[in-house]
C-alpha cells in the first residue's frame, strides 16, 4: 500500500510538472544557434506578428547621414509561429550584437540572456571564437580582479565612481605596477570599457600569453557632471543619455590629476611618467589628447582611438589654448609611444587626417594604425588588443 501511495505521488508530481511545462510553453526556441561552419541562425517566436526583422553589426551597414548603422534583414515565418534567419555566409571571429524588430518595435532576443548596454540601448551579444576574438572570451588563465571604487573630486564638487582592473597576482605579489588610464566615449561611463570593451578578458588573456606586461587599468567616468553610471549614483535610476553637460569643455581635463593622485595613493603603482599610459575612444581619445599635452610629465604612452580632435568653436577653456605650443612641449619630452588609430569609414577620419598632417609638419613622431569600418566597438576592441602589448616595454 505504501509503495502504491508513493507511486501515485510520483505520478502526480510528474503530471504537475508536465502541466507546468505545457502551460509555460513547448520546446524552447534556440537563438542564436552557431553552426559548425560559423553560420548563425536567429529565431523569434511571434505567431501573431506580421513582420519580424533582425538588426546586427554583422549585417551590411546602412549609411545614416554621417554615421553608419547596423543593417536590417527580414526573417521568414516557419512552423508554430517561429521566425528564422540564417546568415548566408560564415561569420568571422568577433563579438557581435543584435536585436529583433517585431512589427516596428525593437525587442531583445528572449532566448539569449546575454545583454550589453551601450548608452541607452540594450542589445544581445554572442561570440564567434577564433583569432583575435579569443581575447574577448573568458579562458582558463589566471584572472585579474575588477573593482568599482569611489573617490572625492574637489575640483568637480562630487564623489565619483570609477572601475579598476588589477592583474592576476596583484593581491599577493607585493610588486608595483604600471597603470593604463582608459577613457570611454560620449554617452558612455565607467562601465563602458569593462562591458562593451571586454577589457578584463583582453588583459587577462594578453598577460597570460606573455604579450602584455601585467598592469592596472583605470576606467573613470568621463562625464564631469556625473557621479557614476546611470542607476549607480545618488540621482537614482535616471535614463541614460548622450546629452550630458560638462563633457568636452575642459572641466574633466583640469580635474584629471585628482584621479592619478588617488590611484597612486591607494594602489601599488609605479609613480612616474614611465609607468603611466592614457588612451581613449572618441570623446575619450579627445580627453587623452588634451590631458596628455596639458600634463606632459604625467604620461609616457598615449593612445587616440577614433579620437575627436578639437572642441566646438563656442567652447572657451585654457585647456584648449596654445595647442601647438603645448604639443611642442609634450613631444620635446619624447613620449615613448604616441599611437593614433581610426577606421577607414569613421566620420572622424578627416579630423584625424588633418591632425596627423599637423604632427607630420612639425616632425613629431607617432605610430598610425588604420582599420576597416567606422566608429564602432569592434574597432575599439581591436585597438585595445594592439595598443596594450606596446606598453611599458
Amino acid at each position: 500500500m505504501k509503495r502504491l501511495t508513493a507511486l501515485t505521488v510520483a505520478l502526480l508530481i510528474g503530471v504537475t510538472m508536465f502541466a507546468q511545462q505545457a502551460l509555460w510553453g513547448t520546446a524552447p526556441v534556440v537563438s542564436p544557434e552557431i553552426h559548425d561552419n560559423n553560420t548563425v541562425t536567429f529565431r523569434f517566436k511571434a505567431p501573431k506578428a506580421v513582420r519580424v526583422q533582425l538588426t546586427g553589426d554583422f549585417l551590411p551597414v546602412q549609411k545614416n547621414a554621417k554615421f553608419e548603422a547596423p543593417g536590417i534583414v527580414d526573417l521568414k515565418e516557419g512552423q508554430e509561429g517561429v521566425w528564422e534567419y540564417t546568415t548566408p555566409e560564415p561569420l568571422k571571429p568577433e563579438l557581435y550584437s543584435y536585436s529583433f524588430i517585431v512589427d516596428g518595435l525593437r525587442m531583445n532576443d528572449p532566448a539569449n540572456v546575454y545583454l550589453i548596454r551601450d548608452v541607452s540601448t540594450l542589445t544581445n551579444v554572442f561570440i564567434i571564437g577564433g583569432d583575435r576574438a579569443d581575447f574577448y572570451k573568458v579562458n582558463p588563465v589566471p584572472h585579474g580582479t575588477v573593482f568599482r571604487i569611489w573617490y572625492d573630486s574637489p575640483a568637480l564638487g562630487l564623489e565619483r565612481r570609477m572601475t579598476v582592473y588589477t592583474p592576476a597576482g596583484y593581491e599577493t605579489s607585493g610588486k608595483r605596477y604600471p597603470v593604463l588610464y582608459l577613457l570611454h566615449g560620449m554617452g558612455g561611463d565607467e562601465e563602458a570599457w569593462i562591458s562593451l570593451g571586454r577589457t578584463a578578458q583582453i588583459l587577462d588573456n594578453l598577460i597570460a600569453q606573455g604579450k602584455a606586461k601585467p598592469m592596472i587599468v583605470v576606467m573613470p567616468n568621463g562625464n564631469a557632471s556625473q557621479e557614476a553610471a546611470p542607476g549607480e549614483s545618488s540621482r537614482g535610476m535616471v535614463p541614460p543619455t548622450m546629452q550630458l553637460p560638462k563633457t568636452m569643455e575642459g572641466s574633466y581635463e583640469q580635474a584629471f590629476p585628482e584621479i592619478v593622485k588617488f590611484i597612486d595613493k591607494n594602489y601599488r603603482t609605479i609613480k612616474s611618467k614611465s609607468g603611466r599610459a592614457i588612451a581613449g575612444l572618441s570623446m575619450g581619445g579627445f580627453h587623452s589628447l588634451h590631458i596628455s599635452k596639458q600634463y606632459p610629465d604625467m604620461f609616457n604612452y598615449i593612445g587616440l582611438f577614433s579620437a575627436a580632435i578639437m572642441p566646438n568653436k563656442e567652447v572657451s577653456s585654457p585647456i584648449y589654448e596654445n595647442m601647438e605650443g603645448k604639443l611642442k612641449v609634450q613631444f620635446d619630452k619624447n613620449p615613448a609611444l604616441y599611437w593614433i588609430a581610426i577606421g577607414k569609414t569613421d566620420f572622424l577620419y578627416k579630423a584625424n587626417e588633418e591632425y596627423r598632417k599637423l604632427l607630420d609638419e612639425k616632425g613629431y613622431k607617432y605610430t598610425y594604425y588604420e582599420s576597416d569600418e567606422g566608429h564602432i566597438w569592434k574597432n575599439w576592441r581591436i585597438y585595445l588588443t594592439e595598443f596594450v602589448p606596446m606598453l611599458f616595454r
